[in-house]
């Protein structure tokens, strides 16, 4: 059973949240506050599968909440709930590893869609990978994008889907360099001219699964003032 944890001090917005969770079969833990939110996803088990993050909290706030955790290596997939309009709010959550935004007032059913798209995790159930998903060998890495997992030679890591997204879009390019504002469309749907370094924190991220030495990478390649170039 999925486990999610909610971040919200609107007591009415998390019980409504928590009870239609439920109803789609999770187990649902709230916090009320950032800092009472840091100390859940801090606890060594049991884990989470999911954080719905608001960003205006007490105590902590929303930005602060995703800086620790990822500062802490867990890399739980985020979806960080943000008042219409707050774009600059959104590229911040994005660039300290939110995997998707969801501006308030939200519809229920886009929220619990892109609940359902962040849990994505299938398991190899032992059938050939579905066409368009065949898996990627990076070095000695293996990319397996249908669930969501690299195969390394020191074990298996689970990516989010905005992780999976980005290796994909350089996949699917491979040896072409792509440009920051490109992978910023694909994969995030903003603007190519919106000013953030959430490409390049990610490909940090996907350089310390992939590189030998994540300090001289060999397979995502910097094209300087463009953008990356994948090799395999």
């Amino acid at each position: 059973m999925p486990r999610i944890l909610i971040v919200e001090d609107e007591a009415h917005l998390a019980e409504g949240l928590q009870f239609n969770l439920e109803a789609e079969g999770h187990d649902v833990v709230v916090a009320a506050d950032g800092g009472a939110a840091v100390e859940c996803l801090l606890q060594p088990e049991p884990r989470f599968d999911l954080v719905i993050l608001d960003l205006m909290l007490p105590v902590l706030g929303g930005i602060e909440v995703l800086r620790r955790i990822r500062a802490s290596g867990d890399y739980v997939p985020v979806l960080v709930l943000t008042a219409m309009g707050d774009a600059e709010d959104r590229v911040r959550g994005l660039e300290e590893g939110a995997d998707d935004y969801l501006p308030k007032p939200f519809r229920l059913g886009e929220l619990l869609a892109r609940v359902r798209g962040l849990l994505r995790r299938r398991r190899w159930d032992g059938v050939s990978e579905p066409p368009g998903l065949e898996p990627a060998q990076i070095g000695e890495v293996t990319a397996h994008f249908d669930r969501l997992e690299l195969d390394t030679p020191n074990g298996v890591v689970n990516l989010t889907t905005r992780e999976a997204g980005l290796l994909r879009a350089l996949v699917d390019s491979e040896g072409v360099a792509v440009s920051r504002g490109e992978l910023l469309e694909t994969v995030w749907g903003l603007r190519p001219d919106t000013r953030t370094r959430v490409v390049d924190s990610f490909v940090v991220r996907l350089r310390r699964y992939i590189e030998p030495d994540p300090s001289r990478p060999r397979h995502i390649v910097s094209v300087r003032g463009h953008g990356y170039r994948l090799v395999r």
